[in-house]
């Protein structure tokens, strides 16, 4: 029988709410944890790795997880961000984390919009650099929504059928 873990890291509650939402669809063997509390993954058959975006980037906790994976290992990564969906902010991120699983087997990627802290908004819409990022994020309070939910609960449904397919 397949074993599932969902492992996620939140500041905001964002990705702890996608998180939620694919747990609660996956059947069988399944564990949901902060990447806090994740010692072993040899025993997991699929993997889905949450994080928020954090400068563009990958935090270094999800990273140092990542690296941890073992060889061959089905993943999923998802992830929440204030830019606008489907804008390279939004990817960056992802492209870093697939290429740092690059010894996994990445079985999809999801990502949707999360609100971003006021004091994180408020800082950087102060910096000329960052003034027109953080004026399209403020636009991400309401996220992740019922839809980006929804999204969510069917990215798992998917990513569950293919790990089933080898």
């Amino acid at each position: 029988m397949s074993k599932i873990l969902v492992a996620y890291i939140s500041w905001t509650g964002n990705t702890k709410k996608v998180a939620d939402a694919i747990f609660e669809v996956l059947e069988g063997d399944k564990t949901i944890k902060t990447m806090d509390e994740v010692q072993i993954l040899d025993e997991y058959n699929l993997i889905f790795l949450g994080f928020p975006v954090h400068s563009h980037s990958v935090p270094f906790k999800t990273e140092e997880l990542i690296k941890r994976i073992p060889p061959g290992k089905k993943i999923a990564l998802f992830s929440t961000h204030g830019s606008l969906t489907g804008s390279r902010l939004s990817r960056e991120a992802l492209e870093h984390a697939s290429i740092l699983a690059s010894n996994s087997k990445i079985l999809g990627t999801f990502t949707c919009r999360g609100k971003v802290s006021l004091q994180a908004l408020e800082v950087l819409s102060k910096s000329p650099e960052h003034k027109a990022w953080a004026e399209m994020a403020a636009s991400a309070q309401t996220h992740p929504d019922k839809h980006d939910l929804d999204d969510a609960r069917s990215f798992a449904k998917w990513i569950t059928t293919l790990s089933l397919q080898d």
